[in-house]
């Protein structure tokens, strides 16, 4: 078995409850490495966000950005760019600027809904691979500008590309998922009007089907699929689709599973990973202490996961496995937070699974 490696991982809280769920994350991480026997991760702490506008003069300094670069990996808080003051509410938000910059084409964002969890549909436990650097997000499909612009005051223009390089690329990302799971995969797509990019993305991912005979494939409208996912999401297992029927897909299926707060993700290349809660930086309840942790906590075990098997790392395995044990026993006992149903807080619940860490590492 290979020796277990010393990871250095960065911290970037981000903004609104950003302060609040990713030292949540911290603590127990640590925790789940401390009880799965590996060395301690070192932490680095790294400007990002509104703070950084104050300090650097942008929301992401290029000292970030090239300290990332460093690391093996990093946790990512939400951030709050829609209250920006100008120039830097109108510039790609500090998400879209880091994974323009690594390239990190894949993200991969599971639904999965807790036993006493609250859930719209019980069962749900699905994957949405999301193609993340085109599509019809504009401000991150271009060399330079944003793909976004308005030839008149009165007329706003913006473009989406698919490409096959791109499409593929995500596609064996998916089928290589959905192979390690239960082999089925579904193409969510819009072909029926967008029958030129919609319809390539869709034709491409059916090539890349048949080198992976062995997983069953089928494809919906996008429109059909968020009606299948509100009352049937627990028949879905892996989906693959483009950028923003990617990212409005996934707040719903985190919904149907029992709450956006419990929406994980993670954000790769080959080479650099990002762990990042689905949703957003809810600033009418920051500072409150009530925000879920859930969705960072499991962003972060899905980064242990990956530099895991990136490494061949069984005890980093090992610790993310504990993070999804212990919170997955927190929730059955009753300790949620209270958009789950709970009464606890976010400190008081990361109190709970760091705890927990520990007793199912002995279970």
């Amino acid at each position: 078995m290979t020796e277990s490696k010393q990871y250095q991982l960065a911290v970037l809280n981000g903004d609104g409850i950003g302060p609040e769920i990713v030292p949540a994350s911290v603590k127990i991480l640590d925790a789940a490495m401390a009880a799965a026997g590996a060395p301690a991760i070192l932490w680095t702490e790294l400007p990002l966000g509104r703070s950084a506008i104050d300090t650097h003069g942008t929301a992401v300094p290029a000292e970030t950005l090239e300290a990332l670069n460093n690391v093996d990996g990093w946790l990512l808080g939400p951030h709050d760019s829609a209250s920006y003051p100008e120039p830097h509410k109108s510039a790609l938000n500090p998400s879209g600027t880091i994974r323009k910059h690594f390239g990190l084409f894949a993200n991969i964002r599971p639904s999965k809904a807790f036993p006493g969890g609250n859930a719209i549909v019980e069962g749900t436990d699905l994957v949405i691979v999301r193609e993340n650097t085109e599509g019809f997000y504009a401000d991150r499909n271009t060399f330079a500008g944003t793909g976004e612009f308005m030839p008149t005051p009165d007329v706003a223009i913006m473009h989406g590309i698919i490409t096959r390089a791109a499409t593929e690329r995500i596609a064996h990302s998916a089928f290589q998922l959905a192979r390690s799971r239960s082999k089925q995969l579904t193409i969510v797509h819009k072909a029926n009007v967008l029958k030129m990019t919609t319809g390539l993305f869709r034709d491409v991912c059916k090539e890349v089907a048949l080198q992976y005979p062995d997983v069953s494939v089928n494809d919906f409208h996008i429109d059909a699929m968020t009606v299948h996912l509100v009352r049937r999401a627990n028949k879905f297992d892996v989906i693959v689709t483009e950028n923003m029927f990617g990212d409005i897909l996934s707040d719903l299926a985190g919904e149907v599973a029992g709450s956006l707060g419990i929406a994980p993700s993670i954000n790769s290349s080959d080479t650099h990973a990002m762990a990042q809660a689905s949703h957003g930086s809810a600033p009418d309840i920051a500072g409150k202490n009530i925000a879920n942790p859930i969705a960072m906590i499991l962003s972060s075990a899905m980064l242990l996961r990956w530099l895991g098997a990136k490494f061949g790392d069984e005890k980093v395995l090992q610790a993310a496995e504990l993070v999804e044990k212990a919170i997955e026993a927190t929730v059955l006992d009753g300790t949620t937070t209270k958009d789950m149903g709970g009464t606890s807080g976010t400190s008081e619940f990361a109190d709970a699974v760091a705890t927990r860490v520990t007793t199912v590492a002995h279970v």
